[in-house]
């Protein structure tokens, strides 16, 4: 029970103080709004982090990369696997959430009052135009604003690049950028010590100002959330094991998909989870070499948790705020959105979630204000993401064996 309570002690924390707080607001209705600061407390700390944490994790990660002795077709397999079988996650995602309503409000008015941000003029731009105005800035103090994120991502991954090749003098800059971010996440882990009081308040205050309806809406995240992983998992993992090998495919990953399964389950850790998604891998009858190299490179840089989740979020703005999407345009930008949201950060060992909650409120052109509803989000469906991170690396260690051994390549130990 210890060893659980360890596992889970900040989902566990987060979880009760959301709870608590959803209930104050039940109980004291409006009243409960006099809390409202110490959530807004919470939110700026987050905000404070976001540009420091970006620059350091991004230049940082880039900058002290190595050349890897792998094999270059097991490199380019991966990858390329990696964002086809996160694409088809996005997709599914938005396809099982777009026809219900994750969270029912009325008071439109009430929402804009709540969230109503300083308006601004506008210069109708057009699509070569926007591309810069989103990828760069005129200005380097820009680069401090949360307002641009995707051009301080592209002046951190400049700069770790930069860094990188600059050889044995840039030694002590890499040095420093590696040191900038732990001190990152340290300070990241710091913040969430206050958390369960920060979004307990702040879920008070929602829910006293906003009604009962959105604590409903989070528990439907929930319940939905988790039906989706489950059936994603059964039906696709089971797909990709077919198209890899076939039944023998099927049976040898069911057969050993376990231990990893409950192994996320209980640590809610995908980094905990390598050592024996490796092992299990092997088990399949992956090569040493490709389930080594895809499930470390998968921890990373495949998530399928996470970007069905990022849909989720994106869906749950979108009801929230009642964002129409009836066009092709409006839905393509969901789907891309999740899967950039997903993809530009999932390198991002601590605090990647909050970036990647940011670039949804950016690319989508919601209130910062809503970052601790992305919050609330990601922490209600924390364990079922978790799960199809993991086991999700291992029916890809299956198509990359079968990419680059052909369809041979298994080698089942029998027993």
């Amino acid at each position: 029970m210890k060893k659980l309570f360890r596992s889970y002690k900040n989902t566990i924390l987060l979880l009760g103080g959301v709870i608590i707080g959803a209930i104050c607001g039940v109980i004291f209705k409006s009243d409960a709004a006099v809390v409202k600061p110490l959530g807004d407390l919470f939110l700026n700390l987050l905000l404070i982090s976001i540009v420091p944490l970006i620059f350091f994790s991004i230049s940082s990660s880039i900058a002290k990369m190595k050349e890897q002795k792998r094999l270059s077709k097991i490199l380019i397999s991966a990858f390329a696997i990696f964002l086809i079988t996160s694409l088809i996650a996005v997709v599914v995602g938005f396809v099982a959430v777009k026809p219900i309503s994750l969270v029912d409000l009325e008071d439109r008015q009430l929402i804009e009052e709540l969230f109503a941000t300083p308006e601004e003029e506008t210069v109708e731009l057009n699509l070569l135009a926007r591309t810069v105005e989103a990828l760069s800035t005129d200005d380097f103090v820009n680069l401090f604003s949360t307002e641009h994120l995707i051009a301080l991502i592209v002046v951190s991954m400049l700069f770790g690049i930069a860094v990188n090749k600059t050889g044995e003098k840039g030694e002590a800059m890499t040095d420093f950028l590696v040191s900038g971010s732990e001190v990152m996440y340290k300070f990241v882990e710091i913040i969430s010590y206050y958390a369960p009081i920060g979004l307990g308040c702040y879920m008070a205050s929602l829910v006293g100002t906003l009604g009962d309806a959105i604590a409903v809406g989070f528990l439907r995240v929930t319940v939905v959330y988790f039906i989706v992983s489950i059936l994603f998992m059964f039906l696709f993992y089971t797909l990709y094991a077919y198209i890899s090998f076939g039944r023998a495919g099927v049976k040898a990953y069911w057969k050993n998909i376990l231990p990893p399964a409950l192994t996320s389950l209980g640590t809610c850790s995908s980094a905990a989870c390598v050592p024996i998604n490796i092992e299990s891998t092997k088990k399949m009858g992956v090569p040493a070499d490709i389930a080594e190299a895809t499930i470390s490179l998968g921890t990373s840089f495949h998530k399928d948790g996470s970007a069905i989740g990022s849909v989720f979020k994106i869906m749950f703005l979108v009801c929230f705020f009642g964002t129409p999407l009836n066009s092709l345009g409006s839905i393509g930008q969901v789907l891309g959105v999740s899967l950039i949201a997903t993809l530009l950060v999932t390198a991002v060992p601590i605090g990647g979630g909050t970036i990647s909650e940011m670039l949804i409120l950016t690319l989508m052109g919601y209130p910062v204000a809503a970052l601790p509803i992305l919050t609330i989000v990601a922490t209600v469906i924390d364990a079922p993401a978790t799960l199809l991170n993991v086991v999700g690396d291992s029916s890809c260690a299956l198509l990359v064996t079968r990419a680059v051994e052909g369809k041979k390549g298994l080698k089942v130990k029998k027993v």
